[in-house]
């Protein structure tokens, strides 16, 4: 074990995840929504329970990009990283500055299958409190864009394609199940477009 965490050094960043969920968990239980997110188009964009599998499996596009990158090219990890735990913690920030919530869930769902069950525990486990930016689409896009930089993606645009598709269909899902405004979308995925420059952008310039 020791001489694997030489070879592949920066699973310590790891750790970070135990003081974002601590205090994650503190603001869910203890901020109380003062702005409420709202736009025209939330209300054009209808309930689909169905996107709770996309937004689901924003678990696995995090651990599997973050094992494949620590994996095969630790460079493209350490900018994973960075990208990834400066958003979520920024957004806890904000969170703090800008206590905000939702009002989008429908009162009343008038069917019932597996879908609508995860829903219904999607939304007993998660208050629609704290909310924007949405860290589900920053991290998602932060994924997409640390995999098509690695020597994983890059020069292979079909897997290019499906790590955009997927980051895609998760931020898409957040709104079709209502657990997120267009207007977190935009601002969770804007996020990332500091670090485009300076990771990404900078190098091929130069």
């Amino acid at each position: 074990m020791k001489s694997l965490l030489t070879s592949r050094p920066g699973l310590q960043w790891q750790l970070l995840w135990i003081p974002y969920l601590v205090i994650f968990f503190l603001e869910n239980s203890r901020i109380v929504p003062k702005y409420i997110i709202h736009s025209p188009l939330d209300d054009l964009i209808p309930f689909c329970e169905w996107f709770a599998f996309p937004y689901c499996s924003w678990f696995f596009l995090l651990a599997g990009v973050t094992v494949l990158l620590w994996w095969n090219d630790t460079g493209a990890y350490y900018k994973l990283v960075k990208m990834m735990f400066s958003g979520m913690f920024f957004c806890l920030f904000i969170y703090i500055v800008l206590p905000n919530g939702l009002d989008l869930r429908p009162q009343m769902v008038d069917r019932e299958n597996i879908a609508t069950w995860i829903m219904d525990f999607l939304w007993t486990m998660d208050d629609p409190a704290n909310v924007c930016p949405s860290i589900h689409c920053q991290t998602s896009a932060a994924m997409a864009l640390a995999f098509s930089g690695s020597r994983l993606g890059a020069g292979h645009p079909g897997r290019q394609a499906v790590a955009w598709i997927w980051a895609g269909l998760i931020c898409a899902s957040t709104v079709f199940t209502k657990q997120h405004s267009i207007i977190d979308v935009v601002l969770g995925v804007a996020l990332i477009l500091p670090w485009y420059f300076i990771l990404y952008r900078r190098k091929r310039e130069g």
